[in-house]
């Protein structure tokens, strides 16, 4: 090998992203199989919730989960695979958003029926794809303090989710909350951790779809799955456009709409920089914005379907970090077993047979995952003569008032709850707002900051200092050098007393 072969070589390996690795066929569809699981439950739920408050026959119902199916397949295609100016091209999973709910149902209950819905959020999801470019522009507003305290409060939101899926998710059900659903969980979650701890490292990334396989089964035993309705209903059947009715347009719908949108942007912000982080690959505003694109460009077509506005889903960004699968090809496989799923509704009826127990406990491991992965990056953050305490403490208490107190905002406007209503919007726009306060407009920021400034200085060995060259830094947990290049960082032994 020439010289200059070992160079290319090199910097081709330098190069390449994480998120590029190829598994193959199989590999790809066993894992994107399991993304489809992690989801699954979250992206029928808003169908379900906004079909029966639109008074829709069951039959309408279940085409309208169909077409959330084929749209979220398509969305999430669109958004790992990228066409120019459109998609991250990272592994993240997209799906009928829960943000826009509660504005949906308002809607429906206000007289503009399931049609008027459609029609704001072609509007809606229009305008943010106008504005994203400028929402790519604030990047540079998320440092590690920021997109930390988020991501931390994302996994926290979650885990009412899989609380509810553990007590069996219906609440008017009445065995929800019983024992047998809550074992049924907890031996799901033991299956995760014991596959996790003994298995090689295949049974070990498979462990979430392998438990939920045999928590399945011990379900079925138990008489607590049934499966006879899969053969209910039709085979296949393909999304027709505008199947429910043309969409109506009405303003105050549409403003109230163009609010979630903007809490979807901000939440897909998060989860982009989320998994950016977990695969530890670099998301600048051009590619920030190619993914908010994206999102909007698959909300403005979905209600052609019966769909409504696309987000990225946070539960699949803690399914990355379980398993250590960074390819978005996985995701992108999964998002094909979306789309047939769409379309052959059978398929959607054997996942949908899976018991919420089930998924409830699987999804404790998954959801305090994201949150652990949150801790993770905030422990990169430096808190020593800065504010940085404080707004990491502000932001995560407001992300959890809504969380731990869901009618809090009830008697605010409707346009500042529809924002503040979300943990995770609440505590992104804190620590936004926080950030900019005490770290870019200085001005009035107290020399030491008392209790919210570190408690102690650290002191580098003079040995590790004259290792140092001129331009070396410290970036996101990394030693990089003037060229931003990796200095790799060699040994594990602690220093010793004397050395500190």
């Amino acid at each position: 090998m020439t010289k200059k072969t070992r160079t290319t070589t090199i910097a081709t390996t330098k190069t390449a992203r994480p998120e590029d690795e190829k598994l193959g066929i199989g590999a790809s569809f066993a894992y994107g199989f399991q993304h489809v699981l992690t989801m699954y439950g979250g992206i029928i739920a808003v169908p379900l919730i906004v079909g029966q408050a639109a008074g829709l026959k069951p039959a309408d119902i279940g085409l309208l989960i169909a077409a959330c199916l084929f749209m979220g397949g398509l969305a999430t295609l669109l958004q790992t695979l990228g066409l120019p100016f459109f998609g991250s091209q990272l592994p993240l999973v997209q799906g009928v958003s829960f943000a826009g709910v509660a504005t949906m149902v308002a809607i429906v209950n206000g007289g503009g029926g399931i049609q008027s819905v459609f029609g704001a959020v072609i509007v809606s999801s229009a305008l943010g794809l106008l504005i994203s470019p400028i929402f790519s522009k604030i990047i540079k507003f998320f440092p590690p303090v920021v997109t930390g305290t988020v991501i931390t409060v994302i996994g926290l939101s979650l885990m009412p989710v899989a609380a509810n899926w553990a007590m069996g998710g219906n609440k008017k059900a009445e065995n929800y909350g019983d024992v047998t659903n809550i074992a049924l969980a907890a031996g799901t979650l033991v299956i995760v951790l014991l596959l996790s701890k003994l298995g090689n490292s295949t049974i070990s990334r498979l462990s979430i779809l392998l438990a939920i396989v045999i928590g399945t089964l011990i379900a079925l035993a138990l008489g607590m799955a049934n499966f006879s309705k899969v053969t209910t209903g039709p085979l296949i059947a393909f999304p027709t456009p505008f199947h429910l009715g043309m969409p109506t347009f009405h303003l105050a719908a549409i403003i109230s709409m163009f609010i979630v949108v903007l809490v979807i942007m901000v939440e897909t912000s998060a989860d982009i920089l989320a998994v950016a982080d977990i695969v530890e690959t670099k998301v600048d505003s051009r590619r920030l914005g190619d993914g908010l694109r994206a999102d909007m460009a698959a909300s403005v077509i979905a209600p052609v379907f019966g769909s409504f506005t696309q987000s990225a889903f946070a539960q699949n960004v803690g399914l990355v970090a379980v398993t250590g699968i960074k390819s978005r090809f996985v995701v992108a496989a999964g998002g094909v077993i979306l789309v047939i799923l769409g379309i052959l509704p059978v398929m959607g009826r054997v996942v949908a047979a899976v018991p919420l127990p089930v998924l409830g406990g699987a999804g404790i491991v998954l959801f305090g995952t994201v949150a652990a992965s949150g801790i993770r990056t905030l422990s990169t953050v430096s808190y020593k003569n800065n504010m940085n305490m404080i707004i990491v403490a502000t932001a995560i208490g407001a992300g959890i008032i809504p969380i731990a107190a869901p009618t809090f905002y009830d008697k605010f406007p409707e346009w500042f709850a529809t924002i503040f209503h979300s943990g995770i919007s609440s505590a992104a726009v804190v620590a936004i707002l926080l950030n900019l306060l005490f770290n870019h407009f200085t001005l009035g920021n107290p020399e030491n900051p008392s209790v919210f400034a570190a408690g102690t200085d650290r002191l580098i060995p003079a040995e590790i200092a004259h290792c140092l060259q001129h331009g070396d830094h410290w970036d996101n947990g990394k030693l990089l050098d003037a060229n931003n290049q990796e200095i790799p960082i060699t040994g594990e032994q602690p220093l010793t007393p004397q050395q500190t």
